[in-house]
Order: C-alpha cells, then sequence, then structure tokens
C-alpha cells in the first residue's frame, strides 16, 4: 500500500516514470535520476515503510534477495568490478521510504570510500560500555 505523497510509492505505482530494472512481489529497482555514476540503482520495498527497522521481519530475506540480485546485475550490466551498496535511516534520507542505493564502482573512479570522517574510541572500556549498551538494546 501506499502513501499519498511519497514519491517512491508513486514509482511502484506507476503514477510516477522511472527506468526499471527489476520487480518482484517484495522490491522494485530502478536508475536513480541523480546516479553517483551510470548504472546506479534504488532497490526499494514495495510497501511504504521508512526504515529497516520497520520492515516487518518476514520481508527483510526477500527484499535483501532482490538487492542481491541488482547488485550482481548492476555490476554486469555495467562492466563494473565491485560496488556500494547503502542504506540510510532517517539521517540523509531523501526519501522516507526504505530505499537501497547499489552503485558501479570501479578502481580510481573518483568516489572516496566512506563519505564520513572516522574516529576511535576513548580506550577499551569506552568500546566496551558501548558494545554492552547496543547488546543490551537487542531485547
Amino acid at each position: 500500500m501506499g502513501a499519498v505523497g511519497c514519491l517512491f510509492c508513486d514509482i511502484i505505482s506507476g503514477a510516477e516514470p522511472s527506468r526499471r530494472v527489476f520487480e518482484d512481489e517484495t522490491a522494485v529497482a530502478f536508475l536513480d535520476t541523480r546516479p553517483l555514476f551510470p548504472g546506479h540503482a534504488l532497490v526499494v520495498v514495495r510497501d511504504h515503510v521508512e526504515t529497516l527497522t520497520d520492515l516487518p521481519a518476514e520481508q527483510v530475506g526477500p527484499f535483501f534477495a532482490g538487492v542481491r540480485r541488482v547488485t550482481g546485475a548492476v555490476e554486469r550490466g555495467t562492466g563494473a568490478v565491485g560496488s556500494f551498496v547503502a542504506l540510510n535511516n532517517r539521517v540523509s534520507q531523501s526519501v522516507p521510504h526504505l530505499h537501497v542505493h547499489v552503485v558501479p564502482r570501479n578502481r580510481k573512479d573518483g568516489l572516496r570510500g566512506f563519505f564520513w570522517p572516522r574516529s576511535r574510541y576513548e580506550d577499551e572500556a569506552h568500546a566496551d560500555a558501548v558494545a554492552d549498551r547496543i547488546r543490551a538494546a537487542l531485547d
């Protein structure tokens, strides 16, 4: 079911045009209109959910099976050596509808690894405390 005013829901329903490259019962994939490189595709979940944590557990496997298929197709179809596969949850998510970017990659293509500064933990105790909080939040 689509959400009113959601660009990706409109693309899924056919109300907005797209260059579809894949679809199944869980996902639809189409070319990004502002690609990092030609072949940059977006794989979107059919049902309107905003984030990965909103995706029902029974759809996670089928959705990522589609992402896997599109990733291989993007690499083969563009002749790329590899790919960058990324998903934003809320922050930097330009459309609030779960989607995965599949970007073809080649050595020395100008894309610089991760787009954010890396840091270190203050010390081993800090890293242990963060790990403990995450494990506790799994429940």
